[in-house]
């Protein structure tokens, strides 16, 4: 009796099963709580901690593409704004809505909230960390409120849903994004924004923090790169993200990131949608 080499169908999809995935670097990190950055401690929040994409997982198709929660450094945002502003936007920022798109526990809300945009508003997946965004902006406010000589933050709510499902507001946005997802679903972001701008024109600046796929952006002729540049820590950052990032035996902390500020502007041809993207 001839023995066949090839393997039954069974058989092969479970040879194909047993085949590891090849690792990428988000698959390095690790997750932990501690320790607690200097903004936490001053403010009362939860905003610490490193949360790997495996322990974001929703179950959604996109969970494939999430990178990881790390909240942004106080002084890289805050840097980052005043460079924006430095742009000339085309309205003043009380016009603006402040949208962070993959909030995670929202230190980037309450940062952004210190300015006075008209809203400030959270995109979290994840229903556990949008739960605790959420907790933080309440705490937020409140303590705001009760101190008489604090300045009050703009509103913040959080929505729990997919970015590629949320409506753009009517007024000028500026997006945020601290390296949330991959290329494949920055791709989907920007076609919906210009699909939702071909429908309803709007204003948009888009502001990226750890812009590592920034020849997504720099490739979509609907977009204008007005700056790219390392931005530079506070001290008192620098040295909790050295603490923090000691605990992920493959990353270092050099003290800064590399951020770009884009701007829409449009084709000069209309884009073609594929009905299917």
């Amino acid at each position: 009796m001839k023995i066949s080499t090839k393997p039954r169908p069974e058989a092969a999809k479970s040879a194909l099963r047993a085949v590891p995935a090849p690792r990428r670097a988000r698959d390095l990190l690790k997750l932990t709580q501690y320790p607690v950055h200097p903004f936490d401690q001053a403010h009362g929040v939860d905003t610490s901690g490193l949360v790997p994409a495996k322990h974001l997982a929703t179950g959604h198709a996109n969970d494939e593409h999430v990178t990881a929660y790390y909240g942004v450094a106080p002084s890289i945002l805050r840097s980052l704004i005043a460079q924006w502003r430095e742009t000339q936007p085309p309205h003043p920022i009380e016009r603006y809505s402040f949208i962070d798109v993959g909030c995670g526990k929202g230190r980037g809300l309450l940062v952004a909230s210190e300015y006075r945009f008209c809203n400030v508003i959270g995109i979290e997946l994840n229903p556990t960390m949008a739960a605790i965004a959420r907790s933080n902006a309440e705490h937020w406010a409140r303590t705001h409120r009760e101190d008489p000589t604090c300045a009050q933050p703009a509103p913040i709510e959080v929505a729990e849903q997919d970015a590629l499902d949320f409506e753009l507001p009517a007024t000028p946005t500026l997006l945020f994004l601290f390296h949330p997802f991959e290329a494949p679903v920055l791709k989907r972001l920007l076609r919906r924004i210009e699909r939702q701008f071909a429908q309803r024109p709007g204003t948009l600046d888009l502001l990226y923090v750890n812009a590592e796929c920034a020849d997504v952006l720099d490739r979509n002729p609907a977009f204008t790169q007005l700056f790219l540049d390392n931005v530079a820590m506070s001290p008192e950052d620098h040295a909790a993200d050295l603490e923090a990032i000691a605990q992920q035996r493959e990353y270092g902390s050099t003290g800064d990131e590399e951020c770009a500020i884009y701007r829409y502007t449009g084709r000069s041809t209309p884009p073609i949608f594929d009905p299917a993207a």
